[in-house]
C-alpha cells in the first residue's frame, strides 16, 4: 500500500494527540510524519509508535512534500491553509474557517463522501455538534425528506479544551471544600463575563450573534443544510454546556414530509455505518455520554413519536466529539479518499 507524508497542524493540542492515537490505532499509512504547532510548543518532543518526534514550529514552509496535512482547528488555519495547498497538500481543516465557504467541501464520510471530488486543496470538518447529529439524520432522511429539525445540545466542557475540563475539575473540588468557584473559561474566554459550570448549566456556546443565537447555534443549523445539500430544511438549535467531560449529547425532534414506522427507523439506523441504537426504553438502555467516551460511533436512543405533531419523531444521540467529532472524522475523509484513489 502506498504510504502518505502527513503533517499535524497543532499537535500538542486534544485534537493532535487524538490524531496520533487513530493513526495507530487504524494502521494509518504514514511515511513522514511532521508535527506542527506555535512557537509556544515548538521544540517539545512527543513519542509516537518508537519513534521520538520534535515538535516544529509552523511556518509557511512547513508543508514541502506533504501529501495530506490534518488540521487540528483554531484560528491559524486560515493563515496556513493556504501555503500548505500552494506546497501540493490537501488539507482537512477542523476550524470554522472554510466550512461555509461554497468553493470548500464540508464532510462527514458516511453522509457525503462524494462532496469530497469537489475540493481545491481544502476539506472542511463540521461542528463537532453538527457531525453528531446528521449521522442520525442521514439514515433517517433516506427514508423520507426532513421537513423541520429541532435540536437541543447538552455539550461536554472538552469542546471547551483543556482549559475547560481544568476548570471544571477546580471547581468541584473548590465546592468539595467550601472554596468560591472561580470562573475564568466559560461561556466563551473572550467574553467579559465566565460562570461556573460545576453543578450548573450555561445556555451559550460561543459567542451571540445579532439574531440572539449564538454561533455554535448557527454553525448546527448553516452546516446541517450544506451537508445534507437541502436549503429548505428549517433547523433551529439552543446549544448548552454541562459539567460532563466528554461526549456530546442532543435531543433532536424531527418532522418528516411523510408518516413512518417506528420499526422502519429503527432498521435504517441500526444498519448506518457509524451509528449504534441503544433503544430499549423498557430495559433502560439508552445512550450516555460516560459510557461513549472514546468510541467511534455515535449512539441513538429514546426514538419516539411526537404526539403533538404528525410525522414527527424524537430522539436522543450521544458521541465523543473529541473522536467522531473532530479527529475521527478528518482521518475518515483522508480514508476515503485513499481507497477511492482521489489522492
Amino acid at each position: 500500500m502506498k504510504k502518505y507524508n502527513v503533517a499535524i497542524l497543532g499537535a500538542t493540542g486534544a485534537v493532535g494527540a487524538e490524531f496520533l492515537k487513530l493513526i495507530e490505532e487504524r494502521n494509518f499509512p504514514f511515511d513522514e510524519l511532521r508535527l506542527l504547532a506555535s512557537s509556544r510548543s515548538a521544540g517539545k518532543t512527543i513519542d509516537f509508535m518508537g519513534k521520538t518526534y520534535t515538535v516544529q514550529e509552523a511556518t509557511k514552509d512547513s508543508f514541502a512534500g506533504i501529501d495530506i496535512a490534518l488540521f487540528a482547528g483554531g484560528s491559524i488555519s486560515k493563515e496556513f491553509a493556504p501555503y500548505a495547498v500552494d506546497a501540493g497538500a490537501i488539507v482537512i481543516d477542523n476550524s470554522s474557517a472554510f466550512r461555509m465557504d461554497p468553493e470548500v467541501p464540508l464532510v462527514v464520510p458516511e453522509v457525503n463522501p462524494e462532496a469530497i471530488l469537489g475540493h481545491k486543496g481544502i476539506i472542511a470538518n463540521p461542528n463537532c455538534s453538527t457531525i453528531i447529529m446528521v449521522m442520525a439524520l442521514k439514515p433517517l432522511y433516506d427514508l423520507a425528506k426532513i421537513k423541520r429539525v429541532v435540536v437541543s445540545t447538552y455539550q461536554a466542557v472538552s469542546g471547551a479544551g483543556k482549559e475547560g475540563i481544568d476548570e471544571l475539575d477546580a471547581q468541584v473540588k473548590d465546592h468539595s471544600e467550601g472554596k468560591e468557584m472561580i470562573a475564568n473559561i466559560l461561556p466563551s474566554s473572550s467574553q467579559p463575563k465566565h460562570y461556573p459550570i460545576a453543578f450548573n448549566l450555561i445556555p451559550q456556546i460561543d459567542v451571540f450573534m445579532d439574531n440572539l443565537y449564538s454561533k455554535e447555534e448557527m454553525k448546527m443549523i448553516n452546516e446541517t443544510k450544506k451537508i445534507m445539500s437541502d436549503d429548505d430544511m428549517r433547523i433551529t438549535a439552543t446549544t448548552v454546556r454541562v459539567p460532563v467531560y466528554r461526549s456530546h449529547s442532543e435531543s433532536v425532534n424531527v418532522e418528516f414530509e411523510k408518516d413512518l414506522e417506528l420499526e422502519a427507523m429503527q432498521k435504517a439506523l441500526a444498519a448506518f455505518p457509524g451509528v449504534t441504537l441503544q433503544d430499549n426504553p423498557q430495559e433502560q438502555i439508552y445512550p450516555m455520554p460516560l459510557y461513549t467516551s472514546d468510541l467511534d460511533d455515535c449512539y441513538v436512543g429514546r426514538l419516539r413519536r411526537d404526539e403533538s405533531n404528525p410525522n414527527t419523531f424524537n430522539f436522543w444521540v450521544v458521541g465523543d466529539q473529541i473522536r467522531k467529532g473532530a479527529a475521527l472524522n478528518t482521518l475518515q475523509i483522508a480514508e476515503v479518499m485513499i481507497k477511492n484513489g482521489w489522492i
